[in-house]
């Protein structure tokens, strides 16, 4: 039978579990899976960004040999940002694993590996649903804590204005010719003209990420079937239609965002559009801290961390416990759009 003394082999050490956790094939989940947001482990639980006033201006024609008009000095300010603690637990009773007993192939350690994986795997999820929520809201420019809260609101951070929704009016029944791909122009043309040089040709493309009222009337019009119907991508319509694709027009990728099952804890609203830049320069990042532990005292951030933690005056129970230290980023909050379906 299993005893609590199992718990002291090197397999259940912080760096151990931690190392597993890093092998663990995470559930795929949209923003993670897109590498929109730059890893940027840093040693500390802070991390300063520099900000830079870069503007470009008219040059006065002077006559030749006259003094130069001399550039004027950008002006730099850095701020400080803590990253956030993300932090669950789990607690196996001893009574839990006294059955365990050695059979076949496998012994009492790889057993309890086993079921120490299970409650592990778990916690990341919850953790890694976590990330997911964090990066949703980094992209719409305002971190939001479980329970709703604020924890950065990245256009106040920067000091900019977020651009006004616009209506697509996606429900007119004599919509104007051309009238979707005009909104589309407009979305592209107020990112670029926010990007203050982030927005780089060939590369930097506009994600639009779709609550399901907005996606099903877009999809449905008769403007963008139209454009497909006059094209070798006819056969496309079958597709664009459906819920949680994807499909390109008026320059904008468009994707029917799914969050989870509730339609509220990670959602698109259902009558609005968020647009992203993807391959923005820096517009995105996510720094990583180090784990409260003397293991990684300065020492570059990871994604997740775990540890188990014996009851040392009972020896009644092990914790295993699941950590992660992110911040994710929006440096350039102003390229951020977004739009009503009506």
């Amino acid at each position: 039978m299993a005893t609590m003394d199992i718990f002291a082999d090197d397999a259940f050490s912080t760096i151990s579990l931690t190392t597993a956790i890093n092998q663990i094939e995470y559930k795929p989940q949209f923003l993670r899976s897109l590498g929109l947001f730059t890893p940027r482990p840093v040693r500390t639980e802070k991390v300063a960004i520099e900000m830079r006033d870069q503007t470009l201006s008219l040059i006065q024609t002077s006559p030749r040999g006259a003094p130069l008009e001399e550039q004027a000095g950008s002006k730099r300010t850095v701020r400080d940002f803590r990253t956030v603690r993300l932090a669950k637990g789990d607690t196996v009773m001893a009574d839990e694993i006294q059955g365990i007993r050695a059979f076949g192939t496998e012994s009492e350690l790889q057993q309890v590996v086993t079921e120490v994986a299970e409650r592990q795997m778990r916690l990341i999820d919850d953790i890694d649903l976590t990330h997911e929520h964090m990066l949703l809201g980094a992209v719409q420019g305002v971190l939001t804590d479980a329970d709703g809260s604020t924890l950065y609101d990245w256009f106040d951070e920067f000091g900019v204005s977020q651009a006004a929704e616009i209506d697509f009016d996606l429900d007119n029944a004599s919509p104007a010719s051309g009238a979707v791909r005009k909104k589309c122009n407009q979305v592209i043309r107020q990112m670029q003209v926010a990007a203050a040089g982030a927005w780089v040709p060939g590369r930097t493309s506009v994600l639009a990420l779709c609550g399901d009222a907005f996606w099903d009337d877009l999809t449905a019009h008769s403007e963008v079937r139209e454009t497909y119907l006059n094209t070798m991508q006819a056969a496309d319509l079958r597709e664009i239609n459906q819920p949680y694709e994807s499909f390109r027009y008026g320059g904008i990728t468009w994707v029917n965002y799914r969050g989870t099952d509730d339609g509220s804890t990670i959602a698109i609203g259902t009558d609005k559009a968020k647009f992203v830049p993807v391959g923005a320069r820096n517009a995105f990042e996510v720094a990583y801290a180090p784990m409260e532990a003397f293991e990684y005292v300065n020492t570059p951030g990871r994604d997740f961390y775990s540890m188990i933690i014996p009851d040392r005056d009972r020896n009644m129970s092990v914790r295993i416990e699941a950590y992660s230290y992110p911040l994710p980023i929006c440096t350039r909050p102003a390229m951020l759009q977004r739009a009503k379906r009506t």
